[in-house]
């Protein structure tokens, strides 16, 4: 941190002070910029930690579209943030994204809501398009997660032969297939509702239930986060 830097954070008040503040209330009571800066250390020539936690805020657009960038587009998102820098927030996003794929007790994925609230955080974070197989045993409970397709952002191919791979391999009873739309749309494509009709047919020759298919997108305008082809009475 440069001198001017140093002196601006150690003039402000203790409470404005993002570690001191984290110590004393809890990481919980931090603002996202807050946060960032925590994970950045330092500033840059004219700006503190805050400041340029700001800045990348308000050039990505929002704490998931920043989450979303790779490590090349951080270093050219905002002066002050060098190849270290951008290694350490890469970092700090992957820990939270597989955190958030890990649990203590194995969910049962029974319905949509409960595949989204437990599979659905991770690929909202993506900015490629990336299937996933989820593989359950009889009482329709987790037992792993496996990537099959990471395509462009436009689109994901697999085959039903290589989406139910996994669940042969491992001996599942049951799956439930994943993709997300980084354009934050769940809205389904027609390959969309081809590959569905064609992975409905595999399960039954497989005698492997397909329990659902969801795309993951974000909740906009009231719009759900997630489309369902169960709910939707596609399976």
């Amino acid at each position: 941190m440069s001198p001017s830097s140093r002196s601006r954070l150690l003039e402000l008040p203790a409470a404005d002070r993002p570690r001191e503040r984290l110590a004393d209330a809890g990481a919980q009571s931090l603002s996202d910029a807050e946060l960032l800066a925590i994970v950045l250390r330092t500033g840059a020539a004219g700006c503190d930690a805050i400041d340029l936690a700001r800045d990348l805020l308000a050039k990505s657009g929002s704490l998931r579209a920043l989450a979303r960038c790779a490590h090349v587009e951080l270093v050219r998102l905002a002066r002050g943030v060098g190849a270290a820098k951008a290694a350490e927030l890469c970092a700090a996003f992957e820990l939270a994204r597989r955190l958030g794929r890990t649990r203590g007790e194995r969910p049962r994925l029974t319905d949509s809501q409960a595949v989204f609230d437990a599979l659905g955080p991770g690929l909202q974070l993506l900015n490629q398009e990336v299937l996933q197989v989820a593989l359950l045993d009889t009482r329709l409970r987790l037992m792993r997660v496996e990537e099959v397709s990471r395509g462009s952002v436009n689109e994901s191919i697999a085959h039903p032969r290589e989406i139910f791979r996994p669940a042969i391999s491992h001996a599942a009873y049951a799956i439930v297939v994943l993709h997300n739309h980084p354009s934050g749309d769940p809205s389904p494509s027609e390959a969309d509702r081809r590959m569905t009709r064609k992975l409905a047919e595999a399960a039954h020759v497989l005698d492997i239930r397909l329990v659902d298919h969801l795309i993951i997108g974000d909740a906009e305008a009231g719009r759900a986060p997630y489309f369902s082809f169960k709910e939707a009475g596609f399976l």
